[in-house]
């Protein structure tokens, strides 16, 4: 990509280049979000050292007794690829402003303290063996720097922080082969793209890297948005991140976190709402001090990765949106559903133990109806604008979770038409769907 660039020649480049970038990362739907840092050592959550007030010499002690343990990364990478994660995204550099990897930029490293390692090297081997896409999370914001605040008042400062941001990202851009995600953070104490300099930063790091996606929080729209801690279907492409626990990013006490931490059921129940939206899910967790994954976090990724073996489909792959007719999306309350090309993916939260069930809104006859899982036919019938599913088993049949997914497969992409008995519910379509009462 061409630098020097307007902001509209520069935006309609990378639009024009966008779902080809995107292909990849649009199947994914699920991966791995990663914080790690010198905060974990002390179990606080990772913003302790502004939260706390926690003088810069003070908190610089830490970066002494970080210690993690070799091979820290691969097991990170490990369970990501049991949990059916696609892909990473790590803290190179949080706000602490410790960087990861052997900058030169920064001597405030893992080179020159602590471990004397590149964990970035090692988080990029791991995802390479791991066949896992990675991704590189950057803060804007930075607490070490002693131009990180000068920066929005002094034109020198802002000139030397900028400057210093661009040449840690050109780092990470050039010292690890490729790249396929920049994950921006926290554009303060600057306000506006101008302040950053997003337009040159943006085009600079396109250039070494033409392939890659960057997120919109150098406060430009860039490639995809970021709702945090919440999920939230947007008109373009968007990734909800999420922590394990809503305490923390980094390391908390995985014992205490326990009892807040997200089930196998509820890591499903996200990855739904996300695929039906059309976006991702980017799951977070907080490694111990020495770099092990939280306990928390073990047994429920590995019965989702053991689920997604069964029921991918139902996740993986371009779901389309719940906009409403033509795209079907019908569950009945107790169920939801995602939606591929002929298909739908009915989940099951809550399995009826009466052996059957009914879907109503749906304007044309499935040629099939089966278990995702397993194959199994599913007895049906299609009266009106109802699909009755019968002869079910009265217990669940997922072995996972609990969560069961019936396919229903259509010739093409059916009609559903929500409550469609009911014309006050969608503006007086008649029974037949065919037009107003």
């Amino acid at each position: 990509m061409a630098t020097g660039c307007s902001k509209k020649d520069y935006e309609e480049q990378v639009a024009a280049t966008r779902d080809a970038r995107m292909a990849w990362w649009r199947e994914a739907r699920f991966g791995m979000f990663v914080h790690y840092g010198l905060y974990s050592q002390v179990g606080r959550m990772e913003w302790l050292q502004t939260m706390e007030n926690i003088p810069i010499a003070e908190y610089e002690k830490l970066a002494g007794t970080f210690a993690p343990k070799p091979g820290a990364p691969r097991e990170w990478a490990a369970l990501a690829k049991k949990a059916g994660m696609k892909y990473m995204v790590m803290t190179t550099r949080h706000h602490e402003g410790f960087s990861l990897w052997d900058s030169k930029a920064n001597p405030y490293n893992s080179m020159n303290f602590g471990p004397k390692r590149d964990i970035v090297r090692e988080f990029v081997d791991a995802c390479r063996e791991f066949d896992l896409g990675i991704g590189f999370y950057s803060s804007l914001m930075d607490w070490h720097h002693p131009d990180g605040w000068t920066c929005a008042f002094d034109t020198e400062a802002r000139r030397r922080f900028t400057q210093y941001i661009r040449a840690l990202n050109t780092e990470l851009l050039t010292q690890y082969g490729k790249i396929d995600i920049l994950w921006y953070d926290v554009a303060l104490p600057m306000e506006s793209w101008e302040g950053w300099d997003s337009l040159e930063l943006n085009q600079a790091m396109r250039a070494l890297q033409s392939h890659i996606l960057i997120n919109d929080r150098s406060k430009l729209p860039e490639d995809f948005g970021t709702p945090e801690e919440h999920i939230a279907a947007t008109d373009r492409d968007w990734e909800a991140c999420m922590t394990f626990n809503g305490i923390s990013w980094g390391y908390v006490d995985s014992e205490q976190a326990a009892p807040y931490a997200y089930n196998a059921q509820r890591i499903l129940k996200m990855l739904q709402n996300c695929a039906s939206g059309g976006g991702n899910l980017l799951l977070n967790i907080g490694p111990t001090p020495d770099g092990s994954v939280p306990a928390d976090a073990v047994m429920p990724l590995t019965q989702v990765g053991a689920w997604l073996a069964e029921n991918g489909p139902a996740v993986y792959g371009r779901q389309s949106k719940s906009t409403g007719w033509p795209v079907a999306f019908g569950g009945n309350g107790v169920t939801t559903a995602t939606c591929s090309g002929p298909n739908v993916y009915l989940w099951n939260m809550i399995w009826p133990e009466s052996g059957e069930m009914g879907l109503g809104g749906y304007l044309n006859t499935p040629k099939s109806v089966r278990l995702l899982r397993d194959g199994t036919p599913v007895e049906f019938e299609h009266v009106g604008h109802r699909i009755l599913l019968k002869g079910l088993q009265r217990t669940a049949p997922d072995p996972h979770a609990g969560v069961t997914v019936i396919e229903l497969c259509f010739d093409e992409s059916p009609r559903y038409l929500f409550g469609s008995y009911y014309p006050q519910l969608h503006g007086g379509f008649d029974r037949a769907g065919e037009g107003k009462i």
